[in-house]
């Protein structure tokens, strides 16, 4: 017995000595790795910019800001006869873009504009009709069937086409907007959401396919581009009015720098020359080369020059016309009399304090005044022998 209690103390004095063995022989290199790791220099970062596949600049923090830019269309006065209206309502964006941030894009007319359908999509209606006749009796064929925009269905004829587009798609548009307006708060946002996309392709797929009852869809195309549309009443210059009044209010408040006015009318003359009073810059669109909102504007464009792109071309020397009238307007001086008072109080005034003898004032002489001939100029002094005078000596 007690040989075996000898022989387990033997036996665990040696496993404890061997462990501190161990662990003295690893403290050396534990230490110098620790060592090692405080005296290891760290890699300063001199600039982001250093970092690998990072690129950094103050200028894009904060970017040179841009010139606000507003477009106003008249649509009584200068409709999109011959263009498509969101076609011609992109072009007219761009147009305003190359002068600075487009913050606002209005359009006002009154109900006959939209009412109206241009000549042009009348004769594209009209041929329609004759092709559509022509394709049910069987005497053309189309090239190419005709597809649903929502189901992707074929059809050898418009009209087929057009009736399943009434029949199936718009009944099931019709039934998810009355779903939305009769729900409320939590449950309208859910259906919204649910329906967004369903809706967005019936709307497209319906453009191509179903006449608009009325017009030729120009409020529904402006507001697709991205313009605010305004219809206003019957009444005789009732959207002149309200566009004045909306330009005027939008330059109260200091939104726009850049005013684009899309309209013919001279009547808009005014409002013109309030905003340059005003120091905005000025630019009309319209199609008479000779009105008076062009000889008021700083710059004018016909409505195909803006198709054409020109507005873009141009930009550059428009904007460097402007920046030169800017720096001549604040090196322009004009005479305040209250702030040249504050500048110097008497500096208005010239009172001049002349030294004259006592003694010749008590005497009663006077000091005799210098007359200066009509020979010359009177800060050209004259030489005792008349050299280099520029009057007779006298």
């Amino acid at each position: 017995f007690r040989f075996w209690i000898r022989v387990g103390y033997v036996n665990s004095r040696i496993l404890f000595e061997a462990s501190v063995v161990s662990v003295n022989s690893r403290i050396p290199t534990m230490f110098s790795r620790f060592v090692q790791r405080i005296r290891s220099p760290k890699t300063q970062i001199t600039s982001l910019s250093s970092i690998k596949g990072f690129s950094f600049s103050f200028s894009s923090i904060n970017p040179k800001p841009q010139i606000r830019t507003g477009l106003f269309w008249d649509l009584d006065n200068k409709p999109p006869a011959s263009f498509p209206p969101y076609d011609a309502a992109v072009k007219l964006r761009t147009a305003a873009s190359s002068f600075g941030f487009v913050k606002l894009m209005v359009a006002y007319a009154n109900r006959h504009a939209f009412s109206y359908v241009p000549v042009v999509v009348r004769e594209q209606r009209t041929a329609r009709k004759v092709l559509n006749e022509l394709e049910n009796t069987g005497l053309v064929k189309p090239p190419e069937p005709y597809f649903c925009g929502v189901c992707d269905r074929r059809f050898y004829t418009n009209v087929n086409l057009i009736n399943h587009f009434k029949q199936i798609h718009e009944t099931e548009h019709q039934k998810r907007m009355r779903q939305i307006e009769s729900s409320k708060g939590h449950q309208r946002v859910r259906l919204v959401a649910k329906y967004s996309m369903k809706i967005e392709k019936y709307k497209r797929a319906a453009r191509k396919i179903l006449t608009p009852k009325e017009g030729y869809g120009l409020a529904d195309e402006l507001k697709r581009a991205g313009f605010w549309v305004k219809m206003v009443s019957d009444k005789p210059e009732a959207a002149d009015i309200a566009l004045k009044e909306h330009m005027v209010n939008v330059m109260d408040k200091r939104e726009v720098e850049c005013v684009v006015l899309v309209s013919d009318d001279f009547g808009y003359a005014d409002v013109l020359r309030e905003a340059k009073e005003r120091c905005l810059r000025t630019v009309v669109i319209g199609d008479l080369n000779e009105g008076a909102l062009k000889r008021v504007a700083d710059v004018s464009y016909s409505w195909k020059e803006v198709v054409m792109g020109k507005a873009k071309k141009e930009v550059e020397k428009v904007v460097g016309k402007w920046k030169d009238r800017d720096v001549l307007k604040t090196l322009e001086w004009t005479y305040d009399p209250a702030l040249e008072k504050e500048r110097g109080g008497s500096c208005g005034v010239w009172d001049y304090d002349f030294d004259y003898d006592d003694d010749e004032i008590e005497n009663g002489t006077e000091v005799e005044p210098v007359e200066i001939g009509d020979g010359g100029d009177w800060w050209k002094i004259d030489n005792e022998d008349c050299v280099g005078s520029s009057r007779p000596c006298r």
